[in-house]
């Protein structure tokens, strides 16, 4: 659960504990949002920048978290550089992390302009650096946190999922370092089917087993908690979770008037422009709770080792934007076939990420969470 105490002084926070931010609504802000503008972000990734990618309809940047019972504090670029003057923050995960990372590179961009900044893209890991700080905003590229054959940060799509679950030391020496954690991981677990191999290699003839992809996470995240309670200074870092963060694929889950041909009529996100305002908390069926349980069964025993992790719940926020997605205004990284190219012009929305979020948006109220707890601390 992510909480705070409730204050009207949008630029604090007190110590956490007195309110639930995750849980709240959605309030149209165009006075105080977005936080920045895409343009200004002089490290913008091509996959998140949708204006530049000929969107429009600028309202999704507009919206502001509201919890129940609290506010959120306004992100302060200098007093959280400050707590990170000589330190290292780094985001370990997916492209979903590093969505949320580059919300926090523009950020805190935007903010300084007259602060020196550099990245650095070394293969699975960029290093973002504010040098008056000495501090560093990290990405690592590790999408089902221990050892896969998913690992290469390019070349990473394989029609057969295979993991290594119970080797993360490759990873972790990248990240072990830092002084605060964010990992996440869940989408790239969503097969029926994964390989769990016995070996050291990912060779054909290595010798695996076949699971399911929710008992392969479980595999995974006992060798990520065993490796935390052996390996990481208690004192020193600060240790995050970001929750599943949800896909909006299905219109029929909030289309009043879905037709009964529910796969023929779904436009995904494509063409969605308001949020999913209803009271009532919206969950999409790509989203399967029983992960969310795994990660907090973990949580949970490595609590009582004396390890804290806090878990980001950003799952019910953003389940409500289906608005706030790339949909077809992204970069397209491979040239499309002629095949793709004519099922575009039959169906645009056939090439609609619905996966990823555009920036400025809803990662950086994920931020704004993140950053009332490093500062609260």
């Amino acid at each position: 659960m992510t909480t705070a105490s409730r204050s009207h002084d949008t630029g604090g926070v007190r110590a956490a504990g007195e309110c639930d931010m995750s849980s709240g609504r959605w309030v149209y802000d165009g006075a105080a949002y977005p936080l920045y503008r895409e343009s200004a972000c002089r490290f913008m990734s091509d996959q998140t920048a949708c204006e530049k990618f000929g969107r429009t309809d600028l309202r999704y940047q507009r919206w502001r978290w509201q919890p129940h019972g609290c506010d959120l504090p306004r992100f302060d670029a200098m007093k959280l550089l400050q707590r990170l003057r000589n330190k290292r923050l780094a985001f370990v995960g997916d492209s979903l992390n590093r969505n949320q990372w580059v919300s926090m590179v523009c950020l805190i961009d935007t903010a300084t302009p007259t602060l020196h900044k550099s990245m650095a893209n070394n293969g699975s890991l960029i290093s973002f650096k504010i040098h008056e700080f000495n501090a560093s905003v990290d990405f690592y590229w590790s999408p089902l946190l221990v050892e896969s054959n998913s690992d290469d940060p390019v070349y990473h799509q394989t029609p057969d999922r295979a993991v290594r679950a119970g080797s993360i030391a490759k990873h972790a020496r990248r990240w072990t370092g830092a002084d605060v954690l964010v990992f996440n991981s869940y989408l790239w677990w969503r097969r029926p089917a994964i390989k769990v191999l016995r070996g050291s290699s990912f060779e054909a003839a290595a010798a695996y087993e076949v699971t399911d992809g929710l008992r392969a996470f479980e595999l995974a995240l006992r060798t990520w908690s065993d490796w935390l309670e052996h390996h990481l200074d208690r004192a020193r870092t600060q240790l995050f979770f970001t929750s599943t963060s949800p896909t909006h694929q299905h219109s029929d889950e909030w289309e009043v008037n879905a037709g009964d041909d529910g796969a023929s009529s779904n436009h995904q996100c494509y063409n969605e422009t308001e949020p999913i305002l209803a009271e009532e908390v919206h969950r999409g069926r790509d989203t399967d709770p029983a992960f969310a349980r795994a990660v907090e069964a973990e949580v949970s025993r490595l609590a009582e080792r004396g390890v804290a992790v806090r878990v980001l719940d950003v799952t019910r926020l953003s389940e409500h934007r289906k608005d706030a997605h790339p949909s077809v205004h992204r970069r397209q990284w491979t040239p499309l076939t002629a095949t793709e190219l004519a099922a575009r012009e039959r169906d645009p929305s056939s090439g609609a990420d619905c996966v990823h979020w555009c920036l400025p948006g809803v990662p950086d109220v994920w931020n704004q969470m993140l950053y009332a707890h490093i500062v609260a601390s």
